[in-house]
């Protein structure tokens, strides 16, 4: 009814020419204009719509893109080698050879890591790196969920909101019944007043419900990561689809949250290779320069002949107790995986089957209430036609309204909650 009315306010606006307004009423017309065509986009905006827009703008995605920005760069730094080492000396007293005497020695030297150490460095950072992305993956998730039961609360209220205007109106009607009932005595001052009580109780439930969405919305926006008293658009009805969709429960074995036990468990099999490369010996090349200063008291063909030395160096890690150990850690951390795995896969099966039971439970709660419904509103009927040969019982009224207002309510909550262990399995299943 909002709807058709305000349609047809907005026609006569139209009607309406730039000589019938000042020049300052003609802009404001305009803004309005502006305004509503840009509530009207807004209006096509989806719960998809919504989500995309939180996992684009949530710090919480943010910080995962960063963190696993930061892990690819470790892949570079693991690029290594050890430093050169450079020395100088100089003899304070020079020793005397038979070429003559040595003035300083000058040193390099550089430690080489043993054939493939280097890339199983590599190969282990890029399996940390991949063990943050999956990260990434499951935060995704886990947003999405929460901007979906978030949306959800949302609806719900709007559409208990909705039931009970649609009450209170009815009531307004039973209240104008209750008032020509008076005139001809058929209905007490009591009634009325009776009638008018029960549309003040419903009034303060919606406006109750007005503080109670404002405050969700907020908290929908900040999921956003935008301004809380930005206006969200819920859609006007949700349906429930005639049919629900069969799950496989050993799809769960390809949820994010199990692949990340499989990307640490391939990082300390990556781990392990890098221990053993690390066992091997290092190998050291360098060239030690001694100058050596001429015998004035000789004449022959090395005579002050500068020394040169090519250096090989070989570290080998004899005592390797670290590396032993560290074995065993990774063994043992593998065996801890498997085992938070399991746990959590245990934990994803009962969550999968909770939520497939709720959603039913929903169905079959929706069925009944709508029944009910349909009975309640026949019994309405039935009231308002016995209202013609003036016996209306305005008490059955009342207890009727309860009763369709309990039922409408209970239909909603049925639809909310299917549509939230909806989301859940889509959280659990959907790739």
């Amino acid at each position: 009814m909002k709807n058709r009315i305000s349609n047809k306010e907005g026609s006569n606006e139209w009607k309406l020419t730039k000589n019938q307004f000042p020049a300052s009423s003609f802009q404001r017309l305009i803004a309005l204009i502006i305004v509503t065509a840009l509530q009207n986009i807004a209006s096509a905006q989806t719960l998809e719509q919504y989500i995309n827009t939180a996992q684009q703008n949530n710090p919480e995605i943010q910080a995962y893109n960063l963190r696993y920005n930061i892990a690819e760069e470790k892949v570079n730094e693991v690029d290594w080698i050890p430093n050169t080492e450079l020395s100088a000396g100089y003899f304070v007293s020079e020793p005397e050879t038979r070429t003559g005497a040595q003035r300083a020695r000058f040193s390099a030297r550089q430690m080489l890591p043993w054939f493939g150490t280097i890339t199983a460095r590599e190969n282990y950072a890029s399996s940390m790196a991949d063990a943050e992305f999956v990260e990434i993956a499951i935060a995704k998730r886990k947003l999405a969920l929460a901007v979906s039961q978030s949306y959800y609360t949302l609806y719900e209220i709007r559409a208990e909101q909705s039931v009970l205007d649609e009450n209170i109106q009815l009531l307004k009607t039973y209240e104008r019944l209750a008032l020509n009932s008076i005139e001809v005595g058929k209905a007490t001052a009591v009634d009325v007043l009776r009638l008018q009580i029960r549309q003040n109780e419903l009034q303060q439930q919606k406006e109750v419900l007005e503080q109670v969405y404002l405050g969700e919305q907020v908290a929908f926006n900040k999921l956003l990561h935008q301004d809380g008293t930005i206006g969200v658009i819920v859609v006007e009805e949700l349906l429930l689809p005639e049919e629900d969709i069969a799950y496989a429960v050993d799809v769960l074995s390809l949820h994010p949250e199990l692949l990340k036990y499989d990307k640490l468990y391939e990082s300390i099999t990556q781990s392990e290779l890098l221990n053993q490369a690390e066992q091997n010996p290092m190998i050291g090349i360098g060239v030690d320069y001694v100058p050596v200063s001429e015998r004035p008291d000789m004449n022959f063909s090395d005579n002050g002949k500068d020394i040169f030395m090519p250096m090989l160096s070989v570290s080998i890690p004899i005592f390797n107790k670290q590396y032993d150990s560290k074995s065993k850690q990774n063994e043992l951390r593998q065996l801890e995986i498997a085992a938070q795995k399991d746990n959590r896969l245990n934990v994803l099966e009962s969550a999968f089957a909770k939520a497939i039971s709720q959603r039913n439970q929903a169905r079959i709660k929706f069925n009944t209430q709508q029944k009910n419904l349909k009975q309640a509103q026949s019994a309405e009927e039935i009231l308002i036609k016995n209202y013609e040969t003036g016996t209306i019982d305005f008490n059955d009224i009342l207890d009727i309204q309860e009763l369709q207002l309990k039922f409408q309510i209970n239909q909603i909550k049925a639809i909310t909650i299917y549509y939230r262990q909806s989301a859940v399995v889509n959280y659990l299943i959907i790739q």
